[in-house]
């Protein structure tokens, strides 16, 4: 699973997921894409079942590029833990995800075959997507 090899803090604030996605909008390397529609963070498991789902639908024909990274540590206390003593320790690693923000690209493969793999990618997030052409 993805996760950074070095990070400066080890705990960050949790944010906002405020307004649309000004980066990462539009396709850049691939055909077609999966595009957010809503705001989430996207755990590296989830990237990485979407991405063997994917792979697994074409037969490793075509090319898959992955345009999110988990960079942003989340914590959590252990269950049944008293309130207070301090923040949790870090569990995972997850992607700040905007609407709009494409998640992945395919090339090199036909329009039913890349619009049946990223349908079932679409399953494995968290959040509601859909699929965009070039």
């Amino acid at each position: 699973m993805l996760a950074p090899k070095k990070v400066k803090w080890r705990k960050q604030q949790r944010g906002r997921m405020k307004r649309k996605a000004t980066r990462c909008n539009t396709l850049a390397f691939g055909e077609f894409g999966m595009q957010a529609l809503e705001p989430g963070w996207i755990d590296s498991r989830h990237i990485e079942a979407a991405r063997v789902a994917m792979t697994r639908f074409v037969k490793r024909g075509g090319k898959v590029w992955i345009r999110i990274f988990p960079d942003k540590p989340y914590t959590k206390h252990p269950a049944e833990s008293r309130m207070g003593k301090g923040k949790g320790t870090p569990e995972g690693w997850v992607a700040v995800v905007r609407p709009g923000t494409i998640m992945f690209e395919m090339a090199g493969l036909k329009a039913d075959i890349a619009q049946e793999a990223i349908r079932l990618a679409s399953h494995k997030m968290p959040i509601k997507t859909r699929l965009v052409a070039a």
